[in-house]
């Protein structure tokens, strides 16, 4: 399928540049067979053209060294499916997907909320339910979904935050559930709101910095998820726009073939 490689000569590239514009990518052998070009790219195979142009088109994009982007462990990658050669829609396609979305950065931010804050409404919630049986994980949760806006992710930490409180020795475990330990503790706990009016503004400050350093983090993960996405689906377009040109390099190879068989030539198979 042509002689040993060797390197490209200026002449060479652009007789391969030429024959593109003129005749399109893929007609390889189209170009060969041209006499405008065809003295240049005698020594190529079709093969070495498709390869060179490829190299060329990754140069000319400045996409010819892309970093390998290491996903988060807590993403689930989903393949991309490819029925067919890829298009301008399909990068498109990938382009938009990987923008993050409104609802992603109100997730980034209702994540991002502080354990003191948990810690207190619970405190608050035991301290105003008094039960001595202990108030059950629902009716904690209630309350606090009741006074205050939670993100969606409160219901399943809420368990894991009561039993931090119990390690901390300040609730204990009832029959029905969970109570305060010193009930005093209630008159000594501020509740949120109260709370809020007497923090410094350094604190205040402080807890901004890191909502939004915990938000940026979030942000970056999903862009970094996303981007791995990206050049998943690019690898894959690249390997089925190769599996299309060899498909069409043995088209070729097998019209000739015919052609001669029609003209009663005799063929050998190497």
């Amino acid at each position: 399928m042509g002689a040993p490689k060797q390197k490209w000569t200026t002449e060479e590239e652009e007789a391969l540049r030429a024959g593109v514009d003129k005749h399109g990518a893929g007609k390889w052998r189209t170009i060969q067979k041209d006499p405008e070009f065809g003295h240049c790219l005698a020594a190529r195979s079709n093969i070495d053209l498709k390869d060179k142009w490829r190299n060329m088109s990754v140069s000319a994009s400045g996409q010819g060294s892309r970093e390998k982007v290491r996903a988060p462990k807590s993403k689930s990658l989903a393949l991309v499916p490819f029925t067919s050669t890829p298009s301008a829609s399909t990068s498109l396609a990938v382009a938009q997907e990987a923008q993050p979305t409104g609802s992603e950065t109100l997730k980034g931010q209702q994540e991002a909320k502080s354990p003191l804050m948990y810690n207190a409404v619970i405190m608050e919630a035991l301290s105003a339910l008094q039960d001595p049986n202990g108030s059950d994980v629902n009716a904690i949760c209630h309350f606090i979904e009741q006074k205050h806006k939670m993100p969606p992710t409160f219901r399943r930490v809420l368990t894991s935050k009561l039993r931090r409180l119990i390690v901390q020795d300040k609730i204990e475990k009832a029959p029905n559930g969970y109570k305060l330990k010193d009930p005093s503790f209630a008159m000594k706990t501020p509740t949120p709101k109260s709370r809020l009016p007497q923090t410094s503004s350094f604190n205040r400050a402080a807890d901004a910095a890191e909502e939004a350093t915990m938000t940026a983090a979030y942000k970056i993960a999903d862009a970094e998820a996303k981007s791995y996405l990206a050049s998943q689906a690019v690898k894959e377009a690249e390997r089925v726009s190769r599996m299309a040109e060899e498909t069409d390099s043995l088209l070729q190879i097998a019209k000739e073939i015919f052609d001669q068989c029609l003209r009663g030539e005799i063929v050998s198979m190497a």
